[in-house]
């Protein structure tokens, strides 16, 4: 089964979210990691945050209309601090809805342009991929859940994921969400 890491604050990995269940023919397992660890473990930060910035947005833009995606919608601040947003994901993986509270999140971040980064907005989310939203922010303080998401980060990182999007399909890492196609491909 293919397998997707992804961090809720992407906007590439939310186009190959979205894409990914059509161009492999099969919803692939997500696998939430917070990608400022990897930042810090590979010793550089996000495109966002360098000159590059309106390029990439321009591309991120360009590659969502080429996919026949919503045209994106930024939100305030971005790239904000997602470590509660990637929280949140770990706690909806655990309730066996990880898949609706990714999605969720991701329309509400780049269709919407909403800030889904504050507790508020992320119990909304839940809400939306029916969850239980008054269980979440005790979820978000908890050790359990803060130790899952290092776990996965920790594992994806010795897995050799070094950014996100990454698919992991055949024994093989495809880093980025233009690889989807040639995965499919290639598995």
């Amino acid at each position: 089964m293919p397998e997707l890491y992804f961090d809720l604050g992407s906007p590439y990995a939310y186009l190959a979210v979205e894409r990914a269940p059509q161009v492999l023919g099969v919803a692939p397992v997500l696998r939430p990691v917070l990608l400022g660890a990897i930042f810090r473990a590979r010793g550089s930060g996000s495109w966002a945050r360098t000159e590059a910035r309106a390029a990439g947005i321009a591309e991120v833009e360009r590659r969502a209309a080429a996919y026949g995606l919503p045209p994106l919608r930024w939100p305030p601040g971005w790239p904000g601090n997602g470590l509660q947003a990637m929280r949140a994901a770990v706690w909806a993986e655990e309730r066996g809805a990880l898949d609706a509270f990714a999605r969720a999140a991701y329309r509400r971040a780049f269709a919407d342009g909403a800030d889904i980064t504050t507790v508020d907005a992320l119990v909304a989310v839940a809400e939306e991929a029916g969850l239980p939203g008054g269980e979440l922010p005790a979820a978000l303080a908890s050790d359990a859940i803060k130790a899952r998401l290092r776990e996965a980060t920790d594992a994806a990182w010795a897995r050799g994921v070094r950014g996100v999007p990454t698919l992991a399909i055949g024994g093989a890492l495809h880093y980025g969400d233009d690889q989807l196609e040639a995965a499919a491909a290639a598995a």
